[in-house]
């Protein structure tokens, strides 16, 4: 068997989890085994969320229902399945959540865990493994030798597809309700409430189109017209560190190594100049346009398209 730790967000399945499924669904294939799903939530009604998870390959469905999140809670109830059940692999999106419980989950089952992985082969009945290091900077090969192997993917470095058929998976899934029941009263820190900015239009990391800007926008009105140019494509905009910490744009629109990373259809870079650490945020866009003054930009060697100009000009 192999597990797939999954997420809900604002009633939907988030692409994070559809994308850790369609991988482990692959694998599923290649290993001969079946497929599981693990969703562990505060939404009360998790079965509506079952023909989704069919729909992308679980051909079963574990449901635990928590009132708070707690990762204690949450990792000790994934541990639990995971030694009833005796996977070969557990998976789950490199998210804020799926990073947190699946490293909680290794510790607790003194297991290792490879983080962030963008590349995922069989060869001869072994996992090959790829994932980023250095914020993304450098890809290390890595196996996992023991079992369960405990698997986190980087955001966006694998489709999400739903499997031909999956009507018909979503027909015979076998859904499990999973009592939190043997833990005490222990659940360690809780969260109680998020509490969100407010988001007008596409969310960064969503964005089919990211109009990024850097330090050569010089001011927060000078990415007025990158928000136009961003909602005549139906996209949203981005900033470099530097902007950030000049207050011309809010935190959450950061993009890099320390702050969001995205993989949209196109990027555009605007008056940014290229530096490792943002480009680790933006380097899965499938068309990187950079618009820059200065020639010798090192955004210029990355870049699909580049035009050498004012931005404000151009």
């Amino acid at each position: 068997m192999i597990l797939v730790f999954t997420e809900e967000r604002k009633g939907e399945i988030v692409d994070a989890s559809l994308e850790a499924l369609t991988v482990g669904r692959k694998l599923a294939d290649s290993f001969g085994v079946p497929l599981a799903a693990v969703l562990i939530s505060a939404e009360p009604e998790l079965e509506r969320y079952a023909p989704r998870l069919g729909e992308f390959g679980a051909e079963q469905a574990i449901l635990a229902e928590f009132k708070d999140y707690s990762p204690t809670a949450y990792a000790w109830t994934l541990a639990r399945v995971i030694k009833e059940r005796s996977p070969i692999m557990v998976l789950a999106g490199g998210t804020a959540l799926g990073k947190e419980v699946m490293g909680r989950v290794a510790a607790r089952l003194d297991k290792g865990l490879a983080s962030g992985c963008t590349e995922i082969e069989v060869e001869e009945g072994r996992l090959k493994l790829v994932r980023a290091v250095w914020g993304g900077v450098l890809s290390a090969e890595v196996e996992l030798a023991d079992e369960p192997k405990l698997l986190t993917l980087m955001p966006h470095a694998f489709p999400a597809e739903p499997v031909p058929g999956g009507q018909d998976l979503e027909l015979k899934l076998k859904i499990e309700r999973l009592e939190p029941v043997g833990m005490g009263d222990d659940l360690g820190p809780i969260f109680r409430e998020l509490i969100e900015s407010v988001y007008e239009g596409v969310r960064l990391e969503e964005a089919e189109v990211v109009v990024a800007g850097g330090r050569g926008v010089g001011s927060a009105e000078g990415f007025e017209k990158l928000e136009e140019l961003a909602s005549l494509l139906g996209g949203a905009v981005g900033a470099t560190r530097i902007a950030v910490n000049n207050g011309w744009r809010p935190a959450e629109e950061q993009i890099g190594q320390t702050g969001v990373r995205v993989a949209p259809k196109v990027y555009f870079a605007c008056g940014i100049s290229g530096a490792v650490q943002h480009m680790v945020g933006c380097k899965d866009a499938k068309i990187i346009v950079a618009i820059n003054k200065d020639p010798q930009a090192p955004i210029f060697s990355r870049a699909d398209y580049g035009i050498v100009g004012d931005l404000h000009e151009v």
